[in-house]
């Protein structure tokens, strides 16, 4: 019983963050090795 009642809880707390929630858009940045930026191996 009780487990069925925390499962109920976190169950409603995903659905509220997904219902209430916007997300922002962000620049999707992604740092690169030397090692790429030339073109040789290390």
């Amino acid at each position: 019983m009780t487990l069925a009642v925390l499962a109920g809880l976190v169950f409603g707390a995903m659905w509220a963050l997904a219902t209430f929630v916007e997300p922002q858009p962000q620049e999707t940045r992604t740092p690169l090795a030397p090692s790429k930026l030339t073109g040789k191996a290390p």
